[in-house]
């Protein structure tokens, strides 16, 4: 498409950046991709390590259950670690880590293989074989990648819970998963306080029977509750002789689990997403390397949380596999002021910036004089992800932190998806507030509720047409909530939960959700979920949540609550149910306020219409009321 022809607010890519950029031409890549879908995903397949190639890159012969590179053997945390110390990237530097508190630590390539291999053996002497699940419940620390990759290492599935959830939400994620082994710190800190990891973990192992081994990483030096045979301190196994230098690695078929990540569902109960070595590996290499075009000397920071998709996946996997060398850092973006972000890019000479619409709305706050006072220009590239980013945030962004000269690469993916899905590259034009197109070789699609593609400007069901390396394989332990969830809407297409439009240009815009899952700060929290902490409560018969705009979040919990006969409201009530909900799923969960009401609106076979109370609180009159009981 000739550049001049597009419509609206555009924006160009300088030419220096285009020269250098890996895929110089996103059409030729396109239409390659297009030609020779498997052939297109194989040579970027063949860029990295496999003990045994593949037979066949695609089986479709049992869809949705997809599989790739069917017969190949490898393993990701040998694609991460051992396959550059084994070249002249064995002494550059793989991770560099700041502290909340300004501590600095960095690992080599060489120091970070020792560290997971070291941390590996650990994990095997406590008995934990390839397809065992380990839970990782921990802050934003450099032993949570050593920890995932240990775990990949020897073939067991990892499973992050972030480190903001409380008990209820680590107990289920345990409970469901079945771990025998989790791993966390006596706290993390998160402005200026200590967030008690370890006492929450206590709580939530009351509730789930199957650990049997607690690894502490020590973090705060908090006094903390050891129970012996069970508990153990990282620092103190680390130093066992059985801690070897090198660790034997596990070799993996290309299908093999290599993680469980639960993400909010319309249900209550929160889904393990399955992902698996091969396809996921090949996904995350590929698209990190063109969309943030990756070279060697760049210093490339996400600045999302490992315990997310986006951590898995660009934190940690992504740029290991890349060679890339990735900075990771404990704390909020404006503790203990609102300079802290700029003045880690002047000091390290980070390249490329990688945040979520929340984190740039929230900086925007403080004004233009506090990132002024840095030196950004070693700024490249910027990126974007988590929701939609509105307009004037993307603007401000370019314009304050990119100097104009940063193009933003605005990506739409899911956990499901594991990689970038709707991204630009580099060197196309730019719309604020578009992702541009799908990557090559990812056909996408807006759909009408009978499955028909919508027209220009129109909004619709987004949807996956074909199949991409580093899908989800499946719910873990439930098929068919797998299929019913994803393919059953529209048979042979991938149903995202999201609404997007397409403009005249093919620039896909996403909207947001469509079902009752809500985006705050760009994280997924179930509206069932919410309410099932709400419920939990003594003095609560009934709750409902729904999201409302919010200038900062994109999204605010507001909850609608009905007492129990005979409970009086009061004024402390409404801040003990919010309290309530902060304890049970984390503050991220926390309800901006809570209305008591009499009733909530619901259809004539007994579902809360969210809808009715989201029109209400806006002011907006409802639509379609047929289904409303009286």
């Amino acid at each position: 498409m000739a550049e001049s022809k597009l419509t609206g607010d555009v924006f160009y890519p300088p030419e220096e950046i285009i020269r250098h950029a890996h895929a110089r031409d996103w059409g030729t890549m396109a239409a390659a991709a297009e030609k020779d879908l498997e052939g297109f995903w194989a040579k970027e397949a063949n860029e990295l390590h496999w003990f045994e190639h593949w037979e066949k890159v695609l089986d479709e012969s049992k869809k949705p259950f997809y599989q790739w590179f069917v017969g190949g053997k490898t393993n990701i945390a040998y694609n991460c670690l051992d396959r550059h110390t084994a070249t002249a990237r064995r002494n550059k530097l793989a991770l560099m880590w700041e502290g909340e508190k300004g501590e600095f630590r960095s690992f080599s390539y060489f120091a970070l293989r020792r560290e997971v291999c070291r941390f590996a053996n650990i994990l095997r002497s406590l008995g934990v074989q390839k397809g065992d699940r380990v839970t990782i419940y921990m802050g934003r620390i450099p032993e949570l990648p050593i920890a995932m990759l240990a775990c990949a290492r020897i073939g067991a599935i990892h499973s992050v819970v972030y480190g903001g959830f409380t008990v209820e939400a680590l107990a289920e994620r345990i409970d469901d998963s079945q771990s025998k082994v989790l791993i966390t710190c006596d706290g993390a800190y998160q402005r200026g306080k200590v967030v008690p990891l370890k006492q929450i973990a206590d709580e939530a192992l009351q509730r789930a029977a199957t650990v049997e081994s607690v690894l502490v990483v020590r973090r705060t030096g908090e006094p903390v509750n050891m129970e012996q045979g069970r508990d153990m301190w990282y620092h103190e196994l680390m130093a066992l002789p059985i801690a070897g230098n090198s660790c034997h690695i596990e070799t993996m078929d290309a299908e093999d689990p290599l993680f469980l990540l639960y993400t909010s569902g319309t249900t209550g109960k929160p889904k393990a997403i399955l992902h698996t070595h091969g396809g996921y590996m090949v996904g995350t290499y590929t698209t990190l390397k063109y969309v943030f075009d990756i070279h060697d000397a760049d210093r490339y920071w996400c600045a999302a949380d490992p315990g997310w998709i986006t951590g898995h996946s660009y934190i940690v996997y992504g740029p290991l596999l890349n060679g890339a060398t990735s900075f990771m850092y404990e704390g909020a973006p404006t503790y203990p002021y609102p300079n802290r972000w700029w003045s880690m890019i002047e000091k390290y000479g980070i390249n490329i910036l990688y945040t979520a619409p929340t984190a740039i709305r929230g900086l925007m706050r403080f004004g233009e004089a506090w990132p002024n006072r840095y030196d950004l220009s070693s700024l490249r590239l910027l990126g974007s992800v988590g929701e939609p980013i509105n307009p004037e945030a993307w603007k401000w962004y370019h314009r304050v932190i990119g100097k104009g000269k940063c193009p933003i690469m605005d990506t739409w993916w899911q956990t499901e998806t594991g990689m970038f899905m709707i991204t630009p590259f580099p060197s196309v034009p730019l719309k604020p507030g578009s992702g541009t197109r799908p990557f090559p070789g990812v056909k996408m699609d807006i759909y009408n509720e009978e499955g028909k593609p919508v027209g220009i400007d129109e909004e619709g069901f987004l949807v996956i047409t074909t199949p991409w390396p580093a899908m989800m394989r499946t719910i873990y332990k439930d098929p068919e909530r797998y299929v019913n969830q994803y393919w059953s809407k529209y048979p042979g297409a991938y149903l995202t939960g999201d609404s997007a439009k397409r403009d005249v240009d093919g620039y896909f815009w996403v909207i947001g959700r469509v079902d009752d899952v809500l985006k705050v700060s760009g994280y997924r929290l179930g509206t069932a979920e919410i309410e099932s902490a709400l419920v939990s409560h003594p003095a609560v018969a009934e709750a409902a949540a729904i999201g409302l705009p919010h200038e900062v979040k994109g999204n605010a919990i507001h909850a609608y609550v009905i007492l129990k006969t005979g409970i009086e409201k009061h004024d402390r009530l409404e801040e003990e149910l919010r309290n309530h909900v902060a304890h049970e799923m984390g503050p991220i969960a926390k309800p901006e306020t809570i209305q008591f009401v009499d009733s909530l609106p619901k259809t004539r076979s007994g579902k809360i219409m969210r809808r009715v109370l989201k029109a209400r609180a806006l002011g907006q009159e409802p639509k379609d009321l047929s289904t409303l009981e009286e």
